[in-house]
């Protein structure tokens, strides 16, 4: 029972009031013969009203001493016949609230409910029936009963506020809608310790006085969400007028959210199936498109009344979710999404919910991120859609510290705040985003490495996951030349690699050579680095790295034996080529020697044989030593280690020199030895 005893009694007195009539007719009792109603009454029926479909034989006395708009209808008819024929189809509340009123003027009692108020109080507005024409009239009567009764019960304004749904725009006129919206709203905002009216899922409390155990302190507490199921059953531009009320009046924003994620799941069928399933049993990679297209529902099998009353609820939630982060879940967030994209809501409130996303991204999962291409793409998935949500965290990551969103406390701001985890969190869940996406083969190679540089360098500390994606876009797509796959590999760091990532990628023949050296180089280095920091550390210095994770300071032996052995191998060629190279360079230098030993001893001789030679010599003829001064000359020039000097003098001859100035120069002194 949903009805109060305090209620039952308002109703009675109100009741009461309508059972009193002062017109000295009889109470003659309606009687309904298939699609027509008659009154048992010796008077012939001189008035037929149709209301639709349903044809009343009445009599024009007493709904001219009730009703104004009767009494008008009459009047201008013809006064010659004697059966007055008047349709009344436009009547709000139909045939059920004439026969209300009907007999409310004929003197008989009408039983005044939640479920029929609302359409006979918009019937008596239509019929005029005003205190004009008589004290107590309907309109008298059905305010009464609204005030006193309706709007103090929980019960009542919520079915009196369902019933409005077919009475549109009476009973908006008339403001019921907002009188049983403000009541809701007030009863949903009082504390829950001071409820005692019944709702659905508690029976209607009966309090004794006598007993101690049945007192309102003893009994079973009222949960905050107590309001959510008799609230969701309404209509939703009802509903939205009761959130308003309810916003206005302070309730706390968590539990709005949590009202509105409750009515989206019992109005929307397709936002609880498949995405959510998915989460609770586990995502696997190889789950497909079809798991989530199944999940949405099929936008051919609604009808386009199914699709405009959903979209109407979707574009409706959107605009009344709390503008406070973590009001409703980011999961929530995207299952709403997949559903506004598959049924074309407007494009503004698309955006602001993609905002709203952005926001938490952070808390996505990959199940809830795959949203199909409903736009009929190329692709399977909306990869644009996941870029722009990806620019919306971005933004809000930059702003958020300034300035905290709209109506939130900068505690909240900071208590929501994402922190310097979320980047990083984000990074994860778009690795492995792109992981599942690369398999589709219409995805282009620039819509992958535009999402994957999306984020800074700094939002990942190892590129783990987003090595994965880029070999399995490689597996997917075996046709990329050697350029695209450079490309493609541009977009991890090999430094951030782990040890296990390399060794897969030392042996992935799909990934290009250069980016193959470019692993095994950075294994090295990290390899030499660490053998030199144990090498260079003292015997009595603490290793802080290691001692810090109460590890013993590892040997060299040690560190190579946790080394890979594809690295070892690597570093073993590498020894060997340098003492190959340092082999040949000793086997250099003793031939150099060797060669300007000879030198030396030829240079002496030359020097002789000028000094023999040094008379006079005859004008016009040539120099009996200018030959062998400029060989000599030429050989000397080997000796100096410049490669510019040499590359000079391949092509030149030096100039004639007389014995008298090789003479004066005396003898060379060599300098220039690689000792």
């Amino acid at each position: 029972m949903w009805e109060t005893e305090s209620e039952s009694r308002g109703r009675e007195r109100v009741s009461s009031l309508e059972i009193e009539r002062h017109d000295g007719m009889k109470n003659d009792a309606f009687v309904r013969r298939d699609q027509s109603w008659y009154v048992s009454s010796d008077i012939p029926s001189d008035l037929l009203v149709k209301v639709g479909g349903i044809s009343f034989h009445l009599h024009k006395y007493p709904l001219l001493s009730r009703s104004g708009r009767m009494n008008r209808i009459i009047y201008e008819s013809s006064r010659d016949s004697d059966l007055t024929v008047i349709d009344l189809d436009d009547l709000p509340g139909g045939s059920d609230a004439f026969e209300l009123a009907a007999k409310f003027c004929y003197g008989i009692a009408v039983d005044l409910t939640a479920s029929n108020i609302s359409g006979l109080r918009c019937a008596a507005e239509y019929l005029e029936m005003t205190e004009d024409l008589e004290e107590g009239n309907l309109i008298f009567k059905t305010e009464a009963f609204l005030s006193y009764v309706v709007l103090s019960s929980w019960r009542d304004s919520i079915v009196v506020l369902k019933s409005c749904e077919g009475l549109s725009p009476w009973a908006e006129n008339l403001q019921i809608v907002r009188r049983c919206s403000e009541s809701i709203a007030w009863k949903a905002c009082a504390n829950p310790r001071g409820i005692r009216w019944a709702y659905t899922g508690r029976p209607s409390p009966k309090w004794n006085s006598d007993s101690k155990e049945s007192s309102p302190s003893r009994a079973q507490p009222v949960p905050p969400d107590w309001w959510f199921e008799d609230v969701s059953i309404l209509r939703i531009d009802h509903f939205v007028r009761v959130v308003t009320a309810i916003k206005v009046k302070g309730m706390r924003y968590e539990l709005i959210g949590a009202a509105i994620t409750q009515y989206a799941s019992k109005w929307l069928p397709g936002l609880q199936d498949g995405s959510s399933q998915l989460a609770d049993d586990g995502w696997s990679q190889g789950a497909g498109l079809h798991m989530i297209i199944a999940g949405t529902g099929n936008k051919d099998d609604l009808t386009g009344t199914q699709i405009r009353e959903q979209r109407m609820v979707i574009e409706s939630l959107i605009s009344i979710i709390p503008p406070q982060r973590d009001c409703v879940s980011c999961s929530f967030l995207l299952r709403l999404l997949r559903i506004a994209n598959m049924l074309k809501v407007a494009p503004a409130l698309v955006t602001e919910l993609e905002k709203r996303v952005g926001m938490q991204l952070e808390q996505a999962t990959l199940p809830d991120l795959l949203i199909p291409s409903f736009n009929r793409g190329d692709t399977a998935y909306d990869v644009d859609l996941v870029q722009r949500l990806v620019e919306h965290f971005l933004v809000q990551e930059q702003t958020e510290p300034s300035s905290p969103s709209r109506g939130e406390t900068p505690h909240d701001s900071m208590r929501i705040s994402s922190g310097p985890n979320a980047k990083a969190r984000v990074a994860r869940l778009i690795d492995s985003y792109l992981t599942e996406v690369s398999r589709d083969r219409n995805l282009s190679l620039t819509k992958f490495q535009v999402l994957a540089e999306a984020l800074p360098e700094s939002a990942r500390s190892c590129d783990d996951g987003l090595y994965r994606a880029v070999d399995s876009y490689l597996k997917a797509h075996p046709t990329l030349t050697e350029h695209e796959r450079k490309r493609l590999c541009r977009v991890m760091d090999c430094q951030k690699l782990s040890i296990d990532a390399c060794m897969h990628a030392a042996q992935n023949e799909r990934l290009p050579l250069r980016v193959v050296v470019q692993v095994l180089f950075s294994e090295q280095v990290k390899i030499s680095n660490a053998l030199a920091n144990s090498t260079l550390k003292q015997p009595g210095e603490p290793a802080h790295s290691f001692q810090q994770l109460n590890f013993p300071n590892p040997t060299r032996r040690q560190l190579l034996e946790g080394t890979p052995q594809s690295f070892q191998e690597g570093w073993i060629t590498a020894k060997k080529d340098i003492n190959t190279l340092k082999f040949e360079l000793e086997s250099m230098k003793a031939k150099y020697l060797e060669l300007q030993n000879d030198m030396d001893a030829l240079q002496n001789k030359f020097e002789k044989m000028t000094a023999g030679n040094s008379g006079p010599t005859k004008p016009g003829k040539p120099q009996m030593g200018s030959a062998w001064s400029s060989g000599w000359w030429k050989l000397g020039k080997i000796t100096k280690i410049n490669n510019s000097d040499v590359q000079d003098m391949s092509g030149a001859h030096g100039p004639v020199a007389g014995p008298s100035e090789q003479g004066r120069k005396g003898p060379r002194r060599w300098r220039n030895s690689i000792s």
